[in-house]
């Protein structure tokens, strides 16, 4: 869904043309039924962030996952969003809506006075990549609109995913990087997956076209049920590879060594990604595919795209955790970055040598097992921590014993230290532990921001 340049008309037409079938098992299959929960984190992964999409019907997305793009621009951004669609994006609930039953509804309709209005929504959070040396899955289980032929000239649902810079300078497009996780256009059987990136015209991604291919889905069309499209980002392998998935079958990869330096970097470089869902109408896209300008008044109103739910999941990276039935000592430091598992954050190089984990905020966790605190007789507890965060931004650090749900036996706030590599070292009472337990530090905060990175921690007597 590329929103900096609009895209060639003819390129696209190619695209349409070049299928790829390859088949694959990287992704999890979910059955294609309706309203479905959000189902468990595949074997091996962790869920860092998540919509359900379980709000009341007719009521707007949660405020704290998403922002509500309205307008035909970003201010300052190109016109009609870069590509040439046509219709008006708004926050009402004609266009955006919880249905009641498990889903967001995002609805293309056609006013009275012929305009066509829609809806967009992006994640709040910026900061979606893979830990180091991990892997990363985005995945959405989503129905297309359910209209095909004359009626869906012009229909065009997404859901992709921009580079952080993105937000705010809207000038730096493709180079900043732009997954497309899945694109539709016109009703047609078929799901494109597409990596925008580089320079355009041009570059290592052939822009505007990108490098894209694109398949029918699996047993069924896209249109008359759910499918679930997931997209990988795996850091585990060198060079790294990006894949594309419907119903767990791959049918698109992209490797590091086919983008090079410096456009690689520049994509993957950055804090990470925000996600993206919408219909839009009309545009370079379905226009090019239909061979005219699309919508037509053959376009029928009010079709919506139902999105059961939007999952971000990693697997692996993050430091090196002990051997199983190893323990740890308490009264040692203990490196964030070897955590046993962990929600919501990443692993980045630290300024004080080493690796910290960073892009830490409200409800993101750490988890260290088999940590020995002996015989007892702690005192309190200190972590090396910096902050970034803007003004009004703080949170606290959290210790708590053998599960997530107790609560904390020690904790500190903490706000702006002067830069998210700023380190200083920040005390917290605790209460006495003995024995061997697994340590959770949670993570607390009244906004939905980053708050804190963290390089280590230890217990003191």
């Amino acid at each position: 869904m590329t929103k900096g340049i609009p895209m060639s008309i003819r390129t696209r037409l190619l695209a349409v043309a070049a299928t790829t079938l390859a088949l694959g098992s990287g992704s999890l299959a979910v059955a294609a039924t309706a309203d479905a929960s959000l189902p468990p984190p595949p074997s091996g992964w962790t869920q860092v962030w998540a919509d359900d999409f379980t709000g009341s019907a007719n009521t707007l997305p949660s405020s704290s996952n998403w922002i509500i793009d309205t307008g035909t621009q970003y201010p300052g951004g190109p016109a009609q969003w870069g590509t040439g669609e046509i219709q008006t994006y708004t926050n009402s609930t004609t266009n955006l809506a919880h249905d009641g039953a498990g889903n967001l509804r995002i609805t293309p309709v056609k006013g009275g006075n012929g305009q066509w209005t829609s809806a967009r929504i992006e994640t709040q959070r910026t900061n979606f990549k893979p830990p180091s040396g991990g892997v990363m899955r985005i995945e959405g289980r989503i129905q297309m609109p359910n209209v095909t032929g004359n009626q869906a000239l012009g229909y065009w649902p997404a859901f992709w995913a921009l580079g952080a810079p993105y937000r705010g300078n809207y000038q730096n497009w493709p180079a900043i990087g732009e997954f497309d996780v899945m694109e539709n256009v016109n009703g047609i059987n078929s799901v494109w997956g597409v990596l925008h990136c580089g320079v355009n015209p041009g570059g290592p991604c052939n822009e505007t076209l990108g490098l894209g291919a694109n398949r029918a889905c699996p047993n069924s069309t896209c249109q008359s049920t759910f499918h679930t499209y997931s997209f990988e980002w795996d850091a585990s392998v060198s060079p790294n590879q990006l894949r594309w998935y419907v119903d767990g079958q791959q049918f698109h990869s992209v490797t590091q060594s086919q983008i090079g330096e410096p456009h690689w970097s520049n994509m993957t470089g950055h804090n990470g990604y925000f996600l993206l869902l919408n219909v839009a109408m009309g545009g370079a896209f379905p226009n090019g595919v239909a061979g005219f300008g699309t919508p037509t008044g053959d376009t029928v109103s009010g079709r919506s795209m139902l999105v059961d739910y939007v999952a971000v999941y990693t697997r692996g990276g993050g430091g090196t955790p002990p051997p199983s039935g190893d323990t740890r000592d308490a009264y040692s430091q203990i490196q964030a970055e070897s955590a046993n598992a962990s929600a919501g954050t990443f692993v980045e190089n630290c300024s004080e040598g080493g690796q910290n984990v960073g892009a830490i905020a409200n409800g993101d966790w750490l988890q260290f097992n088999n940590v020995n605190f002996g015989s007892g007789g702690v005192r309190d507890f200190v972590a090396r921590v910096a902050s970034g965060a803007g003004g009004g931004v703080s949170g606290l650090v959290e210790v708590r014993i053998d599960s997530r749900g107790n609560a904390p036996i020690g904790s500190f706030a903490l706000g702006n230290t002067g830069g998210w590599q700023n380190w200083v070292s920040i005390p917290g009472n605790a209460a006495n532990v003995s024995g061997t337990h697994t340590v959770y530090l949670t993570f607390t905060s009244g906004q939905p921001s980053d708050f804190v990175n963290v390089n280590w921690f230890q217990f003191r007597r």
